[in-house]
């Protein structure tokens, strides 16, 4: 295993990322939410997207939590959902769609891709992973237009992009655990909430 490579150099956006996963706010959830809006705005800027979005898997179906476009990609909006075997996400995270495709048209299987009602030029997926192993939904971005310019090394931007939503999802859950349990420790006659 490797662990220093001297041909690699982090870029700003991988400077700022890490800043972000190692920052861990004991401050309100607010700060969470500005961590993660801020790394969804670098995403889209730096990779030339337009379109980044957080979506979560819950009851089949996929649903945007979070959603950052270019002023005219207003495509979709935050809590809309659809079923998740007609997304591309679920084909990223089963094996059936590539993480990095720089033209969508050009697939071999295009024809079997869920329908959109806009078009998918590139796209970027990866998905994001709990502490405990379990796959909370995924980080996309995509364009419009095809980009034969996005590089290994642009996935692994998104990667490191994921781990930090997954870092502040994870803490999110412990403190809403933890208020719940405070809560029912003072209301013992209350059952105890189901966490999931």
């Amino acid at each position: 295993m490797v662990f220093y490579d001297p041909d690699y150099a982090p870029d700003a956006f991988e400077v700022r990322v890490s800043e972000l996963l190692v920052a861990t706010p004991d401050g309100a959830d607010d700060l969470i939410d500005v961590s993660v809006t801020e790394v969804l705005r670098m995403v889209l800027d730096h990779l030339q997207m337009d379109v980044v979005f957080v979506s979560e898997f819950c009851d089949g179906r996929r649903v945007f939590r979070r959603v950052e476009t270019k002023p005219e990609a207003r495509v979709i909006e935050p809590e809309q959902s659809s079923p998740l075997e007609e997304s591309f996400c679920q084909r990223v995270i089963d094996g059936r769609l590539p993480r990095l495709v720089h033209n969508v048209a050009t697939l071999p299987n295009f024809d079997e891709l869920p329908p959109t009602d806009f078009s998918i030029g590139a796209h970027l997926s990866t998905p994001i992973v709990l502490d405990d192993g379990r796959i909370y939904g995924t980080l996309c971005c995509f364009s419009f237009a095809p980009n034969e310019q996005l590089a290994q090394r642009d996935l692994k931007k998104l990667e490191i992009s994921a781990q930090l939503a997954a870092k502040k999802i994870n803490l999110r859950r412990a403190r809403d655990a933890e208020k719940a349990m405070a809560k029912w420790a003072l209301e013992p006659h209350v059952p105890p909430p189901r966490l999931r």
